[in-house]
């Protein structure tokens, strides 16, 4: 059943914190917030861009730092500060053109647990609530912030015969 719903994927659907980081925010003395990102997710996320897949980030959280690291990869729909997931997924259902099969949806904890039973294909980290990987389709060997997202990119990419790249790019989405 996994198999064949990854075949008809066609859109990422991610939280950040928790999935693209292990959930650690590190605050400095003046408030700045800092998240530890892999490359290795950055790779799997930019390709999936380049091959055309639509990939849309929803967190509650609010840091600038988060915005610039996914814009760098190509990544354009990037909404933070969200109250309500499940609206801003609707809102993408109703101006993408996806159908609900077509979306994968990956998250990790409770503010997830509604937007994440409406997806096509539900997935998760190794680490996710327990609330969480119960309504999964699939849960990722991987841990948050540590390889999840490239793992679950890199299977529906394979699958769909889109994986390989013959000139990848070394870029890294990061600002130097």
């Amino acid at each position: 059943m996994f198999l064949e719903k990854i075949k008809h994927i066609k859109a990422f659907i991610l939280d950040v914190d928790g999935v693209l980081t292990d959930g650690t925010v590190l605050v400095t003395e003046t408030g700045e917030q800092h998240r530890r990102f892999s490359i290795k997710d950055g790779y799997a996320l930019q390709l999936a861009v380049k091959r055309g897949y639509q990939v849309i980030v929803l967190s509650g959280g609010r840091s600038k730092g988060i915005e610039l690291r996914l814009k760098g990869l190509g990544i354009s729909e990037v909404y933070l500060g969200l109250d309500s997931k499940v609206e801003t997924y609707h809102n993408f259902l109703k101006n993408s053109g996806c159908s609900t099969e077509q979306v994968l949806y990956m998250g990790d904890d409770i503010p997830d647990l509604q937007v994440i039973k409406l997806a096509g294909l539900a997935v998760c980290p190794a680490d996710a609530v327990e609330e969480i990987k119960s309504i999964c389709d699939y849960i990722s060997p991987k841990k948050g912030g540590d390889g999840c997202v490239r793992d679950v990119i890199e299977k529906v990419l394979k699958i769909q015969g889109n994986w390989f790249d013959e000139s990848p790019s070394a870029h890294d989405g990061s600002l130097n």
